[in-house]
């Protein structure tokens, strides 16, 4: 008897989604393959097949109507993955080594490893959360090079994405950082290749994922801080029209934050902002401010949050780099108003609702930016002590 495995059964259809005409060629015969497997069954013994998207116009798997759809299983929830059980029982040793060369304790190493490359989850129930094999064994394997980001390299864009990415775009900034819902047979179900959504197609492709279930509505988000920080440059990519901030004439701003003064972070920005594709983004807001400079501090790795609420108020943003912690105040400014005057706003709300203090063991460096629509840039800034 045979046994069969088919990885990304999709992949020669995505690489054609743009040329329908080839597109119907590939389905045609991927279709008679499958039909060829179903008039020959009782020879397999089994067989599994894996993919991204689950096309339900194409009728590939008309013939062969036996197969068994474990996509969102309880039973199968720790396939793709390790469990954090697993992580401990297994790579016991592993977790030892790594924690003796990065001198850090074992119980702390493996909450940053769950905070990196934890938290997918496959099944209906959201319960069972599994790690990235890829990122965690890349780690093992090289420890001294601390938590990097290796699962955007593996595949983190895969072709059905990138052509979907060339026709459509993702949603505003604004929505970056925030749970989505979606009904639950949409994951479960076919999509059409005309109407591939957008959250189901970045929850298929690992970008988001189940994060609690709620009668039929899913509501999904980012796994960790390494598939935030891939989603956060596929939005500078586009944002940016397919640049880097490099090209753009901005820094590493994770680099600047660390090490540099608020006069330099204050101009950098500006060189961020200018980047822009401001035909794409005309209706700004100060939460659009906020979504832009987190998508550019995410894009480089770093912690970056929004709203972020205390006792007194919430700040606009406060993002970590090495041993500072930064808190920052948008304003915006519009045509005739005193920029000045939004300045000293920005500056008092500070100081009297206490933005950012409680992180008394870092370095704080709270910064004020006027943003002026007509210019679209900051026009004002002043460092808060």
């Amino acid at each position: 008897s045979l046994v069969l495995l088919i990885d990304e059964y999709d992949t020669p259809l995505t690489e054609c989604l743009d040329d329908p005409k080839l597109f119907l060629q590939v389905r045609n015969y991927l279709s008679k393959f499958y039909s060829i497997l179903k008039s020959n069954d009782t020879a397999l013994r089994f067989l599994f097949i894996t993919g991204i998207t689950k096309f339900s116009k194409t009728n590939i798997f008309s013939a062969l109507n036996n197969l068994t759809d474990i996509s969102l299983s309880t039973e199968y929830g720790s396939l793709l993955g390790y469990t954090h059980k697993e992580v401990e029982e297994y790579f016991s040793k592993y977790l030892s080594c790594a924690s003796e060369t990065l001198k850090v304790e074992r119980e702390e190493l493996l909450n940053q490893l769950t905070a990196h490359y934890d938290g997918f989850c496959f099944e209906e129930n959201a319960k069972q959360k599994v790690f990235a094999p890829w990122s965690l064994l890349h780690f093992f394997s090289s420890p001294e090079r601390g938590l990097k980001d290796y699962w955007f390299e593996s595949g983190g864009k895969p072709s059905v994405l990138a052509k979907y990415l060339q026709s459509h775009t993702l949603r505003d900034p604004m929505y970056y950082g925030k749970e989505k819902a979606l009904a639950l047979n949409i994951l479960s179900g076919s999509s059409d290749v005309e109407n591939l959504s957008d959250v189901g197609l970045l929850t298929q492709a690992g970008y988001l994922t189940i994060k609690r279930i709620q009668g039929t509505t899913a509501y999904v988000d980012y796994p960790n801080l390494e598939v935030r920080t891939a989603m956060a440059q596929l939005y500078l990519e586009q944002m940016l029209r397919g640049r880097t901030v490099e090209q753009i004439g901005a820094g590493n701003i994770a680099y600047l934050l660390a090490n540099e003064n608020a006069e330099s972070v204050y101009h950098n920005l500006n060189h961020f902002l200018r980047g822009i594709d401001y035909r794409a983004y005309k209706d700004f807001k100060e939460s659009s401010i906020q979504s832009f400079i987190q998508i550019y501090c995410a894009g480089a790795g770093l912690r970056a949050r929004t709203e972020v609420h205390n006792n007194k108020g919430r700040s606009d943003l406060e993002v970590r780099s090495g041993f500072r912690h930064w808190v920052f105040e948008f304003k915006l400014v519009k045509d005739g108003e005193s920029p000045e005057k939004k300045l000293r706003e920005a500056e008092i709300q500070m100081k009297e609702r206490s933005y950012g203090l409680s992180e008394t063991h870092l370095e704080i460096k709270r910064m004020a930016l006027v943003f002026s629509l007509k210019d679209r840039e900051f026009v004002k800034w002043a460092e808060i002590l």
